[in-house]
């Protein structure tokens, strides 16, 4: 991939990650990823449509999946896709947490591992402080 698309990215995204919101700032050790939102072994393609702005966590735990389990009804859900859905039709802040509105939603959050116990932490503190602007739509 190459710099350029890179920075592409990054800038559309305003250096966020496109799942949970956290900024690069606010993870300075851990430089952000950019996600193939649908993985090149499930024929995703390296166009600016298909990429994504990710936080080492959320991409590491979302890997090569396109789907999840909602673990309200246990069915398989498609992943939020940052292209196409809006983060505010199937996610809200409930607290320093993340939660799902939708099974879209439920299934990315348990997926991505959205709160886990360092992460809810980092985003009370960031609330708490007014530095927490997510999401940007």
């Amino acid at each position: 991939m190459s710099p350029r698309l890179r920075q592409l990215v990054r800038a559309r995204a305003k250096g966020r990650c496109e799942y949970c919101g956290f900024h690069e700032a606010d993870l300075p050790l851990w430089p952000f990823h950019v996600d193939h939102i649908r993985a090149q072994q499930h024929g995703g393609t390296e166009e600016l449509a298909n990429l994504a702005l990710a936080c080492p966590r959320c991409n590491l735990c979302k890997g090569t999946n396109l789907s999840a389990i909602d673990p309200d009804t246990a069915q398989v859900t498609p992943l939020y896709n940052p292209r196409t859905d809006s983060w505010l039709q199937h996610f809200y802040l409930k607290g320093a947490e993340i939660a799902g509105l939708t099974s879209v939603g439920r299934a990315t959050v348990w997926l991505l591992e959205m709160n886990t116990e360092e992460r809810a932490e980092l985003r009370g503190e960031l609330i708490r402080s007014g530095r927490w602007s997510f999401p940007l739509q």
